[in-house]
């Protein structure tokens, strides 16, 4: 039996993004501004006989208060390893993050009040 488990985790913060719309269009972009993120981490696996969950949920949150206060309250632009401020490289980040102590992560989302998400998902 395969089994997906998620958790979520939310952190806001600010960021300037160069874009390539109209200079109208742009300009709000260009200045710092900030959002507040959700993001939602899955991880996918079969249930561990000793422990019959596919990830002990301790050890997911841990991870992602990691993540969280590399993020929350930060600058964007000055986190290392992030690039360009976007969704996808946020979700990207997030990923390879959880991914160095939980190799069963399938997929990261991660989404802003405004309605905008993007989910990242690793081909195998």
């Amino acid at each position: 039996m395969m089994f997906e488990l998620s958790q979520t985790f939310s952190f806001d913060a600010a960021h300037t993004l160069k874009r390539h719309v109209s200079p109208e269009e742009a300009a709000g972009s260009r200045r710092i501004h900030g959002h507040t993120y959700t993001a939602e981490v899955t991880v996918r696996g079969e249930r561990q006989p000793e422990s019959g969950m596919v990830v002990d949920l301790a050890v997911l949150r841990e991870v992602l208060a990691e993540i969280r206060s590399q993020l929350d309250h930060h600058f964007l632009d000055e986190v290392a390893g992030l690039g360009a401020p976007t969704l996808e490289n946020l979700s990207v980040f997030i990923h390879d993050h959880v991914q160095r102590r939980i190799p069963q992560v399938s997929s990261v989302a991660v989404s802003r009040a405004a309605g905008d998400r993007c989910v990242y998902r690793p081909q195998a």
